[in-house]
């Protein structure tokens, strides 16, 4: 009985949450879309943008939001373990960031080995332990880090969702190593009780 009432208070929630109802109006698949709306609005990361990764990119809101911000003509790579329907202007891997293989086709797909921004809203599978959980999120960001330092262009930018944990000021000390600025920012879009945080590499150093 518990667990149903749960359920049924996590429905409500959502099925009345403001930005919930606004993605269905704007065409957005989820609410996570103005997560990057709102750090777009702060911080103007789109502009001269034209290359753009988009790592943990299901169900695809944050590729809808790159595709309408560069344009069609512009270049963007989504990756996920997921699949998604498709989206106008993405190029869409499936598979394990996280495997030599995956990151190999992410590696063909833009070319040229340089891009102007790279974001990720990716979580991994959480077992319920947080101690495990913790780190198996550290392990991603750390990868997208090491990522952003081997193919974002001197300048680019790059945002990563990170929750707090034992290895957050590690991850935000890897962040400054590479950014010239480093902003720890919550958007207003996050449910208040969540524990996500978004890091914003900005000006990448040379």
């Amino acid at each position: 009985m518990a667990r149903n009432r749960f359920v049924k208070a996590w429905i409500h929630e959502h099925v009345n949450d403001h930005y919930v109802k606004s993605a269905a109006v704007d065409g957005y698949r989820s609410r996570a879309a103005y997560k990057l709306l709102e750090i777009n609005q702060k911080y103007d990361l789109f502009k001269n943008v034209k290359r753009v990764v988009d790592l943990g990119c299901a169900p695809g809101s944050w590729s809808q939001v790159i595709a309408r911000k560069i344009g069609l003509d512009a270049l963007s790579v989504g990756v996920d373990i997921l699949d998604i329907e498709p989206i106008p202007g993405l190029t869409f891997i499936r598979g394990d960031f996280t495997s030599d293989e995956v990151l190999e086709q992410l590696v063909n797909a833009i070319g040229d080995r340089v891009v102007d921004l790279v974001v990720s809203d990716m979580s991994p599978n959480l077992s319920g332990i947080k101690g495990v959980d913790q780190a198996r999120s550290a392990y991603l960001v750390q990868l997208v880090i090491q990522f952003a330092f081997d193919y974002l262009i001197t300048g680019g930018k790059c945002i990563i969702k990170v929750f707090h944990g034992g290895e957050f000021d590690n991850l935000v000390a890897s962040m400054r190593n590479i950014f010239s600025q480093v902003v720890i920012f919550k958007p207003n879009a996050s449910r208040a009780k969540s524990s996500e945080i978004y890091l914003l590499g900005l000006d990448k150093k040379p």
